[in-house]
């Protein structure tokens, strides 16, 4: 007697997700830049912030002619869902209220 062969279709096939939480090892790199930056523009692009960091550097005027413009150079350039929007302003706002605090008591 002949078998049948079972050919199993791709809908047949149950597909389990399962959603596991780990940890973030913070990593950063010893060799990192860090820059500063005295002037930030914020954009909303679509689902994401672009929030780019420049560093104004005033010139050195050694004449009494008026500065026509001062330049900004980009140090940096970062871009964030929208949805990690309101847990970074959180973050900003809590590290903005703890300087507050240390500044007044001094």
């Amino acid at each position: 007697m002949a078998r049948k062969k079972h050919i199993v279709s791709q809908a047949d096939v149950s597909t389990k997700q399962i959603a596991k939480s780990v940890p973030i090892k913070w990593n950063i790199p010893e060799n990192i830049i860090s820059r500063f930056t005295n002037n930030i523009i914020v954009q909303n692009i679509d689902n994401e912030f672009k929030i780019f960091f420049f560093e104004t550097k005033p010139p050195i005027n050694l004449s009494n002619e008026p500065i026509e413009e001062v330049r900004a150079d980009c140090v940096a350039s970062v871009i964030i869902p929208a949805k990690k929007l309101p847990g970074f302003i959180e973050a900003l706002q809590k590290q903005v209220e703890k300087y507050n605090e240390r500044k007044n008591k001094n």
